[in-house]
């Protein structure tokens, strides 16, 4: 596990390499970094940006060969579009660094966790405030094209028919899949934002007591029906707290 200390110099040694690299125009730090860090567990996420699209691919070059002299376990490239790019490294310290590559044009907003740590001509600290504000004046949505109480319905007639087969990696399957649509469901009802959603314990507190009981001590058909019942009984409840959506009387007496 890596020290706060080899956390901040990886991100202060980073930093001084895109302020002094003339491809950059500027760098946003994303995520529990921006406030602090959550934890001793937190990654570093970076966007940094050039000042024209033709740079990335010598910017993506440039901070390959940064990254190599950190002496990482492990380098994974993805590419999202013709010019957005990310970087996934894994240290050896557990550390994880997650920088993005694209033209400043193409900066985004998807979470309220950002700064702008580099800015060498006031573009990227202007396009990020005007994306900030798309993003603040967008409504939450959720692009949910599925019946969520017939599938979560569907999900436990199939755990009470794989138990009978004592078929149980399957029944756990399903019981995964049934928590899945009661967190979705939830979301909606605080209205989180599910883009990278993650931050499962700024749900209601009593919520999280009752989903984490749905977990049983053991992988038994007795234990495994408890769970079932739970479920089905916790997503009845996060439902009927849901403005837009109802579960049909026909499911319900298809439950018990």
């Amino acid at each position: 596990m890596y020290s706060v200390e080899e956390r901040d110099e990886y991100f202060k040694r980073i930093i001084e390499n895109f302020q002094s690299n003339n491809l950059f125009e500027g760098v946003v730090q994303l995520g529990s970094g921006v406030k602090g860090y959550n934890d001793a567990h937190s990654d570093i996420d970076l966007m940094a940006s050039t000042y024209r699209s033709e740079d990335v691919d010598d910017a993506k070059q440039a901070i390959y060969e940064l990254l190599t002299k950190f002496n990482p376990v492990y380098i994974k490239e993805k590419q999202f579009t013709q010019h957005i790019f990310l970087f996934i490294v894994f240290m050896e310290n557990s550390l994880e660094l997650n920088i993005s590559v694209l033209p400043s044009e193409l900066l985004n907003v998807k979470s309220p966790l950002w700064k702008v740590v580099v800015d060498k001509s006031g573009v990227v600290s202007r396009k990020m405030h005007a994306e900030n504000e798309v993003f603040q004046n967008k409504p939450v949505t959720y692009e949910v094209n599925i019946d969520l109480p017939f599938e979560f319905a569907y999900c436990a007639l199939n755990v009470n028919k794989e138990l009978k087969r004592n078929n149980l990696i399957y029944a756990l399957k399903m019981l995964e899949r049934m928590r899945e649509y009661v967190l979705l469901v939830q979301a909606m009802n605080e209205s989180k934002k599910l883009h990278q959603f993650k931050a499962y314990g700024s749900l209601d507190p009593s919520f999280i007591e009752a989903y984490l009981s749905t977990y049983p001590d053991e992988v038994t058909v007795e234990k495994l029906t408890i769970s079932a019942t739970q479920l089905k009984e916790l997503f009845a409840d996060t439902v009927d707290k849901n403005p837009s959506m109802m579960m049909d009387e026909r499911l319900y007496e298809l439950l018990k």
